[in-house]
């Protein structure tokens, strides 16, 4: 479920050489000083659902990275037993495997990775880029940033996936959303929609709540009681 694991890791930014003929908002935006954590410990809430066989499920799972891996460790969750192994499990997986292969700083948003586009201002009020990646990969989106128009700090990506993760998941749609965090960029949210082979439209979305960055206390995070405890799971 590599769909779901393109918005987990924050990513720099820096640009490799100077942008002079480019946007006044990109160059603040690539000015942007933005370290990568080296530890973090969040709560993440993660929902699913798909229509066409009316199976939904969640789940609360703390996450941890650090110089060691990326570990998790699940203390809630309800609904179908499918979404649950088949989706949340493996999207965690997949997290921790990319970790430790530092994949996703492949997604940085650099001129190396994206062309920008001045798209100008958003009805939100955020300045808008347009982002076409220079190649194709399951880890670039293809579609818009939104950015502050004050600093140049990146509050939301999106589009749709470069490329289709498998031959079963066709088009996928992506909404990320960032905040910066004790001097670090973090992402808060991540919501995809999958058109995927035999089963239709799939609705995946990841919320996060952050405890620690770099070892320094941020939030106290609580995970959600069962809704319905002693409720047989969904098959």
């Amino acid at each position: 479920m590599i769909l779901a694991v393109t918005g987990m890791v924050a990513t720099p930014t820096r640009a490799a050489g100077p942008a002079t003929e480019s946007p006044v908002i990109l160059q603040r935006f690539l000015a942007l000083d933005d370290p990568t954590p080296t530890q973090y410990r969040a709560l993440r809430h993660l929902e699913a659902r798909n229509d066409k066989f009316e199976k939904s499920a969640w789940m609360d799972v703390w996450t941890e990275g650090d110089a060691s891996g990326f570990r998790y460790t699940i203390v809630a969750e309800e609904g179908s037993d499918y979404i649950r192994h088949k989706v949340f499990r493996a999207t965690l997986e997949t997290e921790r495997k990319m970790w430790a292969s530092g994949e996703p700083d492949k997604a940085a948003l650099t001129p190396a990775n994206y062309v920008f586009e001045d798209r100008g201002s958003h009805p939100d009020g955020l300045m808008s880029l347009g982002v076409k990646p220079r190649r194709k990969d399951v880890l670039l989106v293809d579609g818009s940033i939104f950015l502050n128009p004050e600093d140049g700090e990146l509050v939301r990506m999106e589009g749709r996936l470069s490329k289709s993760p498998s031959f079963w998941t066709r088009r996928v749609e992506i909404v990320r959303w960032y905040q910066r965090i004790v001097g670090f960029r973090m992402p808060t949210a991540l919501e995809t929609v999958a058109n995927v082979l035999v089963a239709g439209m799939s609705t995946f979305r990841m919320s996060y709540e952050y405890e620690s960055i770099n070892g320094q206390h941020v939030g106290s995070p609580q995970p959600r009681t069962l809704a319905r405890a002693g409720t047989p799971p969904q098959p």
